[in-house]
């Protein structure tokens, strides 16, 4: 039988789970692959208007991957995989702006160019926080500074006025004093693809439950795994011992009525064009629902 194919998120819990033999315990034959790593960041540069959704349809390589709850809704629904109900998470995020910019609050946002991933989750929860504040018209994407490692850095070099940043690079930017202007969290979802087999989707989960409790109990025991997935550019400068936990997963259904909302609240903004979003279908793939 083929090896259960898994791609971290920026995030901690594979990399506890990899390392304190949880997957190994829970009997799963598994490789992590990690598509978005690599030691320059040049991964993330994948060009104008290329992100989160646009790696569902080239076609991620492993069994299970995450992305933000909308892509992932949208990927299901037009085909590119299933929906993993049993589990979701939520991630910390926020908009950043240099120590020295004139924006103080996010109404100093306005016509602002805040970089963001394409159809990614600091696209939708960039525009889902600044609504409050904002005039549709006046908030201001550009898509063209990659995805988060590579939209971080171009921040860091102050080549971009503010830029939406989550997990570490959230923490990083905290660190080197960039300062926050708007909280923008949102949840994540789990994407299946290439039918695998649920008992090893089960064991792997198992085993990031195992990851999440050692997580909470001392979060300082392991936030030194960030550095498995930036660039080796910022390595000597991050002090991994100031950041927090990240993303949190979660182990409650991600339910139907969660995903209609979720639909209906991208379709109403036309982050997708027209006949792009498939039909709407509640594409899940869940072990508890397997089991009733």
């Amino acid at each position: 039988m083929a090896k259960f194919l898994i791609a971290p998120h920026m995030r901690l819990q594979e990399w506890v789970a990899d390392e304190k033999g949880y997957f190994t315990q829970e009997g799963l034959d598994y490789e992590l692959r990690e598509e978005l790593i690599s030691a320059d960041g040049k991964k993330h540069d994948l060009g104008n208007k290329v992100g989160a959704y646009q790696t569902f349809e080239h076609g991620r390589t492993t069994n299970v991957s995450c992305a933000c709850h909308w892509t992932v809704n949208v990927a299901a629904s037009t085909g590119h995989g299933k929906l993993y109900s049993d589990v979701y998470s939520v991630s910390p995020s926020a908009i950043f702006v240099p120590p020295d910019s004139p924006v103080r609050n996010p109404d100093d946002l306005a016509g602002v160019p805040i970089s963001v991933g394409y159809q990614s989750g600091s696209h939708y929860s960039t525009i889902q926080a600044l609504e409050q504040y904002l005039d549709i018209k006046d908030i201001k994407l550009s898509f063209a500074d990659g995805l988060l490692f590579k939209r971080m850095e171009r921040l860091i070099d102050r080549e971009v006025p503010a830029c939406a940043l989550f997990s570490g690079p959230y923490y990083f930017a905290e660190q080197l004093g960039f300062r926050k202007v708007i909280d923008t969290t949102f949840m994540i979802a789990t994407m299946l693809r290439d039918n695998p087999d649920m008992d090893d989707v089960s064991k792997y989960f198992r085993a990031l439950r195992k990851a999440q409790i050692d997580i909470d109990l001392r979060p300082d025991l392991y936030t030194h795994y960030y550095k498995k997935e930036f660039p080796a550019r910022f390595h000597a400068a991050m002090d991994t011992r100031s950041w927090g936990p990240g993303e949190r997963l979660v182990f409650e259904r991600y339910t139907k009525e969660m995903y209609d909302e979720s639909f209906a609240w991208i379709a109403t903004r036309k982050i997708f064009p027209e006949g792009e979003m498939g039909g709407g279908d509640y594409c899940e793939a869940t072990i508890s629902a397997a089991a009733k």
